[in-house]
């Protein structure tokens, strides 16, 4: 045995205790907390509150996830066994939409091939070759209004949802750094320009979002109470709360990630993988590039399935001699080590939000809180966004969030004497609050995917709390104030 395998043992050994350490009081001291009180703290917000704060702890979010469920399980008196079944039955889901990631990103290593992006780069250092401080500045406007036409675009003309981070931003971390950008800011504008897309604006996830499940189940549920929405009435209730995403992205921008801040130089970073681009993108190599990017969205929506079209984006791009037949396997691998962290969190949340739904107590949460809040309009829409944050941030998932809201929101608002349209201000806000600040979003997760690729930004501490502070924060004021004024 070499000389050095025993004190590195001895040091996984000591790293693995670290961790556990964290895990056994957190769990204990809210499990003793909630045994002295009986169950007056309810199963989910027990079970939240210790996936935060585990979080927090740096406990790897996956590990925090399965601790905090088997915790509310357990509080909420269900056995096991059954806590277990819970959680495995629910895995397949995330499963399918882990690995559709998982092909995006070869997708995504493979379109790096071509080298296009790196010359985007190229061309924009190069203007940073000036000391002038107005070219550095129109530099980074530039790229800050790139992030977000490209955040737009992904949720509605061309619907490829997260994709996109992991091919654009990578590249152009090396222009970021000698900017001296603050990631956190990039990170905000990526969660509130994805968010606000797709909450807004009624086309490709918009529409799914605002139609097939906002507005289905507001007519769904409300029938009875003699509310009927029609496809305006969803953009009209949503803008006062898409305001507040954007007072927060303005806020992070202009005043808490405004200062320079500096990272490692590359030489001292971790070396993205990838090889060096070409010196000069030949044209047959852009057509190709282009044609595949074409393809990928036509398949993917002639099928509504990103898997299949990046697949076929992928099949293009190997057929077409953007990188050697050789080379699949090692480009299909890095694209998996880029995303494996997402699409195991992504399983791991849905065996987590089954969890939550087995406990049973996610309506006895929201029928609570409606027996808090009385007859008071102005606390009850801070209550049902507050508990409609806590529920997303467990589920990590806003469409997700609808159905299981809906059928005590909407009587709960309609019976305190709000409008039809704030009813549906307060729905949608509420199911959408904490979908940028949950550990296990898929928009966070894919801004860490991007973001952390030379291992300098932090999952939590540079991306989680950060959108959650400006994204959720904002959202809330103002979800408020529309459920006051419409």
């Amino acid at each position: 045995m070499p000389d050095n395998a025993i004190p590195a043992a001895s040091a996984r050994r000591q790293d693995s205790r670290a961790q556990a350490l964290p895990i056994l009081v957190v769990c204990a001291a809210l499990y003793g907390i909630s045994l002295a009180v009986g169950y007056h703290i309810n199963a989910v917000v027990l079970t939240i509150l210790s996936m935060i704060i585990l979080c927090l702890l740096r406990i790897p979010v996956a590990i925090a996830l399965i601790s905090a469920a088997m915790l509310g399980a357990l509080h909420a008196g269900m056995p096991m066994t059954d806590a277990i079944g819970a959680f495995n039955d629910n895995l397949l889901v995330g499963a399918q939409v882990g690995l559709t990631y998982v092909m995006i990103g070869a997708f995504a290593v493979a379109l790096s091939r071509s080298g296009l992006l790196e010359l985007l780069a190229d061309a924009i250092s190069s203007r940073l070759g000036s000391h002038e401080e107005g070219t550095r500045r129109g530099v980074k406007w530039t790229l800050f209004g790139l992030f977000i036409v490209a955040s737009l675009m992904s949720q509605n003309l061309v619907p490829v949802h997260i994709a996109f981070i992991p091919i654009l931003i990578p590249p152009l971390l090396g222009v970021l750094d000698r900017l001296k950008v603050d990631r956190r800011a990039v990170a905000c504008i990526l969660a509130c320009s994805i968010s606000a897309s797709y909450l807004l604006l009624p086309t490709g996830f918009g529409a799914i979002f605002l139609n097939e499940i906002l507005l289905a189940n507001v007519n769904s549920v409300g029938a009875a109470h003699g509310l009927t929405a029609t496809a305006d009435m969803a953009p009209k209730a949503m803008a006062l709360p898409v305001l507040g995403l954007v007072a927060g992205l303005l806020v992070a921008v202009f005043i808490s990630y405004r200062r320079p801040r500096d990272y490692a130089t590359p030489d001292a970073a971790v070396a993205i993988t990838r090889p060096a681009p070409p010196s000069r993108l030949k044209p047959l190599q852009l057509i190709i590039t282009l044609a595949a990017l074409a393809v990928a969205l036509v398949f993917q929506l002639s099928f509504d399935s990103l898997l299949i079209g990046a697949m076929v984006g992928f099949l293009i791009l190997t057929l077409g001699g953007i990188f050697r037949w050789q080379e699949q396997d090692d480009v299909f691998t890095d694209g998996l080590r880029m995303m494996a962290q997402i699409a195991v969190i992504i399983t791991i949340a849905s065996g987590f939000a089954g969890v939550l739904t087995a406990t049973g107590e996610i309506d006895a949460l929201v029928s609570a809180s409606a027996a808090l809040i009385g007859g008071n309009m102005a606390v009850g829409a801070a209550v049902m966004l507050i508990v409609g944050l806590f529920i997303t941030i467990g589920f990590g998932d806003s469409f997700a969030s609808v159905p299981i809201l809906a059928p005590i929101y909407l009587p709960l608002a309609l019976t305190l004497g709000f409008d039809p349209l704030a009813a549906i201000a307060l729905l949608g806000a509420s199911a959408a609050l904490g979908d940028a600040g949950s550990p296990a979003s898929t928009i966070t997760l894919g801004a860490t995917a991007g973001l952390n690729a030379d291992g300098q930004h932090d999952h939590i501490r540079d991306s989680v709390i950060p959108t959650f502070l400006h994204c959720n924060l904002g959202m809330l004021v103002f979800a408020w104030i529309a459920a006051m004024v419409l």
